[in-house]
């Protein structure tokens, strides 16, 4: 099972005065299970890349491909993609708006017509899934913190039961610490479940921690297409786009050029940890 692009463009308001070029001829391929990072300084057309996934947007040209099936054919069941392909939006509390968190987590199986207690069952499995404190099923969605508007949000989704679950910058205006607390939730939700996971993001640190691959976008186009270790050996022709690796990257290559024998592709503070213990560990040894 897999989302496959096929050479995908998109316009905006074809034939006008406004006419602009989201997308041009995009191909990938995310099979079942991946964790990827797409990643594009504002206007990169990632935001527009991410709503063709569940069929929001239609693209102008191209195929999208969902577990084999070209997603344009005639009488798709769009409706039943969008339930296998969740798509939280950045600032997602925003689509919060029944009474009570539990309500609103039921929104979604309610909608896909399941029975009021199949609804609840997926709607109480989605808020354990997400750390969500039972203690706050019965408060109103308003009294929430903002990361447990954000726990709430991504419930609301996962209770439909998706096989891909889309982020779309799900820590913008977090703290440091609700940051973390929200992305180690969907990275133990990834492991546990093995769910695909696209996650779009600003923060290289974040992107280089959680994910397994990056799909980098500039202008439309797609730049770069590998692990976070390919594609930030590339850091310097992502600085001349607007992005920057992650600074542990720039700190390797710093201790390299001073003769340090570390590698420069570490790209978390955990590996470049384990080079800095391995360069040490080796200068004691010829010093014996």
């Amino acid at each position: 099972m897999s989302i496959a692009l096929e050479h995908v463009s998109y316009v905006y308001s074809p034939g006008t005065a406004y006419e602009k070029q989201a997308l041009k001829d995009v191909s990938f391929e995310i099979e079942q299970g991946q964790f990827v990072g797409i990643i594009g300084h504002t206007g990169s057309g990632k935001s527009t890349l991410i709503q063709h996934l569940n069929g929001l947007v239609k693209a102008t040209s191209g195929k999208i491909l969902y577990e084999g099936q070209n997603i344009y054919d005639a009488g798709y069941d769009m409706r039943k993609l969008r339930g296998q392909v969740g798509l939280v939006f950045q600032y997602p509390e925003y689509q919060l708006f029944e009474v009570d968190v539990l309500t609103d987590v039921c929104f979604g199986p309610k909608n896909q017509g399941l029975p009021q207690e199949e609804c609840e069952k997926n709607a109480r499995e989605a808020l354990e899934l997400v750390g969500f404190p039972e203690k706050y099923y019965r408060h109103s969605p308003f009294e929430l913190s903002g990361g447990q508007k954000r726990r709430a949000a991504i419930a609301g989704v996962l209770a439909m039961k998706p096989k891909v679950l889309i982020l779309d910058e799900p820590t913008a205006g977090l703290d440091p610490k609700g940051r973390d607390e929200i992305l180690d939730q969907v990275q133990k939700l990834h492991r546990e479940t093995g769910m695909t996971v696209i996650l779009v993001s600003h923060s290289m640190e974040d992107v280089a921690r959680y994910v397994e691959r990056i799909i980098v976008m500039n202008h439309g186009e797609k730049m770069y297409d590998g692990t976070p270790r390919e594609v930030f050996r590339h850091y310097r022709e992502l600085e001349k786009v607007g992005l920057a690796a992650p600074q542990v990257t720039y700190v390797m290559h710093d201790l390299r050029e001073k003769g340090f024998p570390v590698s420069p592709d570490a790209t978390t503070i955990g590996e470049a940890a384990d080079e800095i213990m391995k360069c040490f560990e080796y200068r004691t040894g010829e010093s014996q």
